[in-house]
């Protein structure tokens, strides 16, 4: 029966390799736990005008590009001294681009942040909030599956995870037209429909990233390049897996 750590990567003779590369998955799982946490605050900071939380957010921002540059600097090294192949390249590479995906979540957290200090100068009540709020558990699910995925090299977790990001676009197409149609209704709202409107942006955006993150765990496993998917090929190729 194979190890943990030999399904995840190859048995190499330098235990220091398998060090290294037990390093990066670690370091990208306490990333991806300081983003998910700032998304959470995000949301959190919007709904409650909570003007003091959203900037703490904004300054989380950036210990989340730090842990970018030292994870990205790691992962060249350990590609230009090791020279992996196969299943040892995947691992980095997925890795390395699930970072910087992770870094543009925080981003977008940030984003929400910043219009949560906005929204929190207005009126307390906001049309499109309980919409937010929907959306917003729904990205945050999203992110926390993913990252379990991620760690459990769970596949069928992975495919959940893209599966929901459908559900998130259906739900944001509704939620926008029916801003804008209030808008039209009640021109006197539209400075508050549209900060709203750009979380909501924010909040889609997440959902895609983290998306991101499903596929890039399917390249690690099996090699499969399923950018781009549709959900049917996305399930075929991590069928058996």
């Amino acid at each position: 029966m194979k190890t943990e750590n030999q399904e995840i990567y190859s048995k190499h003779f330098s235990s220091q390799f398998n060090e290294e590369l037990e390093e990066l998955r670690t370091d990208m799982m306490t990333m991806g736990g300081l983003v998910e946490r700032q998304v959470s605050d995000a949301i959190t900071a919007l709904l409650t005008s909570d003007a003091a939380l959203a900037e703490a957010t904004r300054d989380q921002d950036r210990e989340t590009n730090r842990h970018e540059r030292s994870i990205d600097e790691k992962c060249t090294t350990v590609i230009a001294l090791r020279q992996p192949a196969a299943v040892d390249l995947r691992l980095i590479l997925s890795i390395s681009r699930a970072v910087r995906d992770l870094e543009r979540i925080g981003d977008e957290a940030s984003s929400i942040a910043r219009q949560a200090s906005k929204l929190a100068e207005g009126p307390h009540s906001v049309q499109g909030m309980q919409e937010v709020r929907h959306i917003g558990n729904l990205v945050s699910d999203m992110l926390r599956d993913a990252l379990t995925a991620f760690a459990r090299r769970d596949m069928d977790l992975a495919y959940k995870v893209v599966k929901m990001d459908q559900q998130v676009d259906r739900e944001y197409q509704t939620v926008i037209r029916s801003l804008i149609t209030f808008m039209m209704e009640d021109p006197r709202s539209i400075t508050s429909a549209m900060n709203v409107i750009w979380v909501l942006r924010s909040l889609e955006r997440i959902g895609d990233h983290t998306c991101n993150l499903a596929e890039q765990l399917v390249y690690q496993v099996n090699g499969a390049d399923v950018r781009h998917f549709s959900l049917d090929e996305f399930e075929d190729a991590i069928e058996g897996y």
